[in-house]
């Protein structure tokens, strides 16, 4: 088996029934914010052409650091088959069609799929509300030679289920910050370097923890860190050490698999790893696409590679910049129309975030300040009424997203780190969750999980039965009782998928086919059923 970085979470895998290209990013992402680091913009022709015509292509999940519409659009082949992690709902692939793949192939969560005589893949899912209506995937290839685990930046809540398939070789993993936190907060220096420390440890403990349950012969570091080059953001990115960022780069996270006694391979696009299963990991063929001195400088010069790549694309940035739209008259009117239908929907949210969120358009010009009313429901021109967060954001930025309709403005705006922002206390989740579902669809389902979230009895909704095509089955699910009024969604004719976390019943039985210790309460719906639910669906 051959496995060639893309660069940041993109990999070529070579096996011997053909190859599947990961998560392939090339064009700068969230507003021009995040570009891949090492860069990925001077490959052979020989690569590219490879990257282009893969005989599968794989998408984790829909961050623009992955799924990378305008580049996917332009460039890879439609003749490529599409792996489909087992979504519970239908997002990702609907995203993908309108690229125009029409070879697609949904697999299911964690089951082994036979792609060719020796070529298997597992793809692991993880949904949460927080990821929106899709979620995150990691995949598990095997080809009888090798067995390579592709976790990127899922952050799987079991440990081994990616092991459970054999020994493993290779493991791809993040290990760097992917986040706006904490940088964005207004906080003194010395606060901020305390909350910066404390985040890159958690997210290197975190790897470690990963790297220790899969036990794999080497593991590369890779899912970040991006590099940033607009001048406005280039602070972020980490030079001397010093700075006040999230985003060490893979040589930092390299010492720690050392220390550990973990064998750790450096990769930059164009990396090429040959490996064998049995085979010891200084025995793994590595190929840089440059002499190892030209590698080694672009970590010990950083700040030259740097510049040299922000020269390059400083075109492309200004153009990103002027992309972004003017003020419009009626951008509070747009926000009230779009937002407080949503809100009506989320009483449990609301309340949960309890509080004034108010968010301050910058523009020198036609400055615009807006409050969300979270307790009452409303949106409205701010009056200087006492809030609990706040978010300063260029304007153009806001009528961007406003404009694009954006159903989460987590991928769309918050990840460029293109804002400020302040707390008056703890982080709320139900902040950002609402920000995450700026559509009918995704707040039904926001609802519903902070409905289970804070009120565990849900209000008797646990005696309670519903229909699901021929069947009835309880209500809420025997999981973590998220409710199947909701989450509950048809696969086929007998199987239910509870859609916030993925699992899977039979609905002729009531068994868990995810796992063994838990059982849905299930029946056949009865003639007194289907009148019953004429009768409620009965206008009058």
């Amino acid at each position: 088996m051959r496995a060639t970085s893309i660069g940041h979470a993109g990999i070529l895998i070579d096996t011997v029934d053909g190859s599947i290209a990961c998560d392939p990013w090339f064009l700068p992402a969230f507003r021009g914010s995040w570009c891949v680091f090492p860069r990925n913009d001077q490959l052979s022709p020989e690569l590219m052409e490879r990257i282009c015509n893969p005989t599968y292509l794989y998408i984790t999940h829909l961050h623009a650091d992955h799924l990378d519409e305008p580049w996917l659009r332009q460039h890879m082949s439609r003749d490529t088959t599409v792996l489909l992690p087992g979504y519970p709902t239908r997002e990702q692939e609907r995203k993908l069609r309108s690229l125009g793949f029409t070879n697609l192939v949904r697999t299911t969560d964690g089951e082994e799929l036979a792609l060719g005589p020796n070529l298997t893949v597992a793809i692991h899912c993880e949904t949460s509300i927080t990821d929106g209506p899709g979620g995150d995937s990691a995949m598990v290839v095997s080809d009888g030679t090798g067995r390579l685990v592709n976790q990127n930046d899922c952050r799987t809540t079991n440990l081994q289920a990616l092991r459970d398939h054999g020994p493993v070789d290779l493991h791809w993993l993040q290990y760097s910050g992917a986040i706006w936190y904490p940088m964005v907060y207004e906080e003194t220096p010395e606060r901020k370097r305390v909350l910066v420390d404390d985040k890159v440890e958690h997210q290197f403990s975190r790897a470690m923890r990963y790297v220790e349950a899969i036990g794999a012969t080497a593991v590369v570091p890779s899912a970040g860190p991006p590099a940033f080059l607009d001048p406005d953001l280039f602070g972020l990115n980490v030079i001397t050490g010093d700075e006040l960022s999230i985003f060490p780069d893979q040589r930092s996270f390299l010492a720690r698999l050392e220390a550990a006694g973990r064998h750790g391979i450096l990769a930059i696009p164009g990396t090429e790893i040959a490996f064998e299963t049995g085979q010891p990991a200084d025995a793994f063929a590595v190929t840089h696409p440059r002499p190892d001195a030209e590698v080694r400088a672009i970590f010990d010069d950083k700040a030259r590679y740097l510049a040299d790549y922000q020269r390059d694309w400083a075109g492309y940035l200004a153009d990103e910049r002027a992309s972004w739209k003017a003020p419009t008259p009626d951008l509070l009117a747009t926000l009230q129309a779009w937002w407080q239908p949503i809100l009506a929907m989320a009483p449990t949210l609301r309340q949960a975030v309890g509080d004034n969120v108010v968010i301050h358009c910058l523009d020198d010009e036609q400055p615009l300040s807006i409050v969300i009313d979270f307790p009452a429901g409303e949106v409205r021109q701010f009056a200087g009424e006492p809030h609990g967060y706040w978010f300063k954001i260029d304007r153009r930025l806001v009528e961007t997203v406003t404009a694009e309709r954006a159903v989460d403005w987590s991928d769309s705006l918050f990840l460029s780190a293109r804002f400020t922002a302040w707390r008056a206390g703890a982080f709320n989740e139900f902040v950002y969750n609402f920000f995450k579902s700026l559509s009918a669809e995704r707040m039904r389902r926001t609802e519903a999980e902070a409905e289970r979230k804070l009120d565990p009895d849900r209000g008797g909704i646990a005696d309670e039965e519903i229909r699901l095509g021929d069947y009835v089955v309880e209500r809420t699910c025997p999981h973590r009782q998220a409710d199947l009024a909701v989450f509950g969604m048809l696969e086929g004719p007998c199987t239910m998928v509870c859609s916030l976390h993925g699992w899977r019943f039979d609905l002729e039985t009531g068994a868990c086919l995810t796992a063994h210790d838990r059982k849905l309460k299930v029946r056949r719906a009865t003639a007194e059923d289907d009148a019953a639910r004429a009768t409620s669906e009965t206008p009058g």
